[in-house]
């Protein structure tokens, strides 16, 4: 579908690419929402972005809640439509922005996943055995202790990480750079992980975990070498490593309250982001009540 002077998505894509720099699986969402949209418009007869209207973008939206798509998947949809018709103003190919003011239809908010500290120290205490054990442990240690993401942690390089400042430097979302710092044990667990890596790869390589062949480890590895700790310590074969950052977040925040200080850590852009963990936080605080205030106990029979 072409705009007012036959703009196209691609052109905007490359605006993403080039000058905000935003990763490839996030471009790849872009051009996936931007198709879709493109085909909603064919069906309707719109021939042209300027043609769209806000009442065709909530039909739009409608029609994919209606097709069984969540409010979330939908309102990330709407997000990317709204960028590019956004840059289309911005460019003066559009006089308003149809999609400024369409949101999508509410959703339950599914709290992430976290495991308490009891599971969490069976897993990162198991004993190391051959050196792929030892890689896995401190890529654990490192996720919990940091609340890295698992695109972040294996992007890491050797000059990342200063065990001497106890902090990693860590390259986030948007391709924003934020510095991390680094628990004891995690520093200990690296430092032993460096050493047993340099028998195992060549000099010039960067990657601060490396798989058998001596290269970068790469995300789908860590996803599975997970399931198998968690099947091996009796903790089920759903331990995704975006757990490992939850349960960072959450106990940092039990400990503290320090909303802004996990939101810092976490390298999320806005608040209400982080306060999910609050949500966490109040579930447990609940679970105490329950079973502790004399008048919210249950009477014995």
């Amino acid at each position: 579908m072409d705009g007012g002077d036959r703009a196209r998505p691609e052109e905007f894509l490359r605006h993403l690419a080039e000058e905000r720099r935003l990763s490839p699986r996030t471009l790849s969402a872009y051009r996936r929402d931007l198709a879709a949209v493109s085909t909603f418009c064919e069906r309707q007869g719109i021939e042209s972005w300027s043609s769209l209207r806000p009442e065709q973008v909530r039909l739009f939206a409608s029609q994919l809640h209606r097709q069984g798509l969540g409010g979330r998947s939908i309102q990330r949809t709407l997000s990317a439509l709204r960028s590019f018709c956004r840059y289309l103003v911005r460019e003066g190919r559009l006089q308003a922005n149809p999609a400024q003011d369409v949101r999508a239809p509410r959703s339950t908010r599914k709290l992430p996943h976290s495991l308490d500290v009891d599971r969490l120290q069976r897993l990162l205490d198991a004993p190391p055995g051959d050196w792929l054990a030892q890689r896995d442990l401190a890529m654990m240690e490192l996720m919990y202790s940091s609340g890295l993401r698992l695109a972040e942690l294996v992007a890491l390089d050797l000059g990342h990480v200063d065990l001497q400042q106890r902090q990693v430097r860590v390259l986030g979302k948007g391709r924003k750079t934020r510095v991390v710092p680094l628990g004891r044990k995690a520093c200990q667990v690296l430092g032993a992980w460096l050493q047993e890596r340099r028998q195992h790869c060549d000099k010039e390589e960067a990657a601060l975990f490396i798989n058998r062949s001596g290269t970068r480890l790469a995300a789908r590895s860590v996803q599975q070498r997970l399931k198998q700790w968690a099947l091996k310590q009796g903790l089920g074969g759903h331990l995704h490593p975006h757990a490992l950052r939850h349960s960072c977040a959450t106990h940092l925040l039990e400990s503290s309250g320090d909303l802004r200080a996990v939101q810092e850590l976490l390298g999320h852009a806005n608040l209400s982001t982080t306060q999910v963990y609050t949500h966490l936080d109040f579930q447990h605080l609940a679970q105490v009540y329950d079973t502790a205030h004399p008048r919210a106990r249950r009477k014995r029979r």
